[in-house]
């Protein structure tokens, strides 16, 4: 069989635990929402998270990241101490609008469907587009004031994969408006884990379950998908075992991609 041409070939993702994880596109480093605190309790607005493993992985380990792909810096699952001060040493943090305004003058704010070009090493630029994300069941007006704004992104540049990140999204709605604009993506870093707090929403999801996840990634006509935020938190009431039999039950075990470990 002969090779992939090198814009088609995938990438590799490095996953930490939780919602980190590294990757390079179109010559940048990328870093998802990170989180490399030990195990500990974090306590959050009406809740407390128990972070039960340690990150796969330290800063120091990581090299330089050109730009940190944010969904919300308000919850210590997505943003804790050791990811704000790694914040300092990155040139960009893309997050929310109003994550953009709390983090200083590296970080900018994205509004749905508002983009950045950021520059490429070897010439050009890679796209990124704030798409819509909701965490937690229901309309974003209802959901917002409990738990806050958050962000997806969608990746793009000539002669790249499209790649869509969802950040901590529980709106299958959500991804079809990004499936409007972007479909088929060739890689989505889906966060998972159906996280779940009897003190909110009355216990319902508030980041997709397994079972929406293999339907996100059969709306986004996806070829590969990697899922982060599933494991290392005590909130998370599905992982590996039940994502893989999720993917299975609706025939897209193949695109399920787990990522290089640390």
């Amino acid at each position: 069989m002969s090779a992939l041409p090198a814009t088609t070939a995938p990438f590799p993702v490095r996953v930490f635990g939780g919602p980190t994880a590294l990757f390079e596109y179109g010559g940048l480093r990328f870093l998802t929402d990170p989180t490399f605190d030990g195990p500990g309790d974090f306590p959050a607005p009406a809740v407390v998270l128990t972070k039960t493993a340690p990150s796969a992985g330290s800063p120091v380990e990581l090299g330089p990241v050109d730009v940190v792909l944010l969904s919300h810096d308000e919850h210590a699952d997505n943003l804790d101490t050791s990811g704000r001060a790694l914040l300092a040493d990155v040139p960009l943090t893309l997050t929310t609008p109003g994550g953009g305004q709390r983090l200083g003058e590296k970080a900018r704010g994205l509004a749905d469907w508002e983009s950045v070009e950021v520059e490429r090493p070897d010439g050009g630029t890679v796209t990124v587009t704030g798409v819509p994300a909701i965490h937690g069941p229901g309309p974003r007006e209802e959901v917002e004031p409990i738990t806050g704004q958050v962000v997806g992104f969608v990746l793009t540049g000539e002669g790249l994969p499209t790649v869509y990140v969802s950040g901590d999204n529980a709106s299958l709605d959500a991804v079809k408006e990004v499936a409007e604009r972007f479909a088929p993506v060739d890689t989505a870093i889906l966060f998972a884990g159906a996280p779940r707090f009897a003190e909110v929403f009355d216990g319902e999801v508030i980041v997709l379950d397994s079972a929406m996840a293999a339907e996100a990634t059969r709306i986004l006509g996806a070829r590969r998908v990697v899922p982060v935020h599933y494991d290392s938190w005590a909130h998370f009431t599905e992982g590996r075992e039940e994502l893989q039999a999720a993917f299975a039950a609706a025939g897209l075990a193949d695109r399920l991609d787990w990522g290089g470990r640390g």
